[in-house]
């Protein structure tokens, strides 16, 4: 078990917080995604556009490492339904993220010179929402 003190909890709330464990490392691989798109892409296509490119990589990535180890061996499809599915899905999430972030880059000079810190920032406005909509939309269990 890759987090051993949650065999201390009952089994349904210890999977529910194994894999919001395995999320949130997800999204910390996905942040790091979003934040190098974003400072690769910058100069050359604006922090607007930059900002909504790094989220489809950084979503792309998490859809895919959700996919193979949070929630793996859940949901069903194709490869590519499922895509489309997750980013659908976290598209709530993608509101409230990218929201704070262009909102920070409008009005905070701080932000507008380390973009990092509005990417930082979007992150809680929106994991709550994409876990949730992810655990129950596109990596549900099949039913019996």
């Amino acid at each position: 078990m890759i987090f051993p003190f949650l065999r201390w909890l009952p089994p349904r709330l210890s999977l529910l917080a194994s894999q919001f464990l395995r999320f949130g490392s997800v999204g910390f691989v996905g942040f790091l995604f979003d934040a190098g798109t974003v400072y690769g892409t910058k100069d050359l296509i604006g922090l607007y556009a930059a900002g909504v490119l790094a989220y489809v990589v950084a979503a792309s990535v998490t859809w895919w490492l959700n996919r193979i180890w949070t929630f793996r061996g859940l949901g069903g499809g194709s490869l590519l339904r499922q895509w489309a599915t997750f980013m659908s899905a976290n598209f709530v999430g993608f509101i409230c993220n990218r929201g704070v972030y262009a909102l920070l880059i409008t009005f905070s000079p701080l932000c507008m010179r380390h973009p990092v810190l509005a990417v930082m920032a979007g992150i809680p406005a929106g994991m709550l929402f994409n876990f949730h909509l992810s655990r129950r939309v596109v990596f549900r269990a099949p039913k019996n």
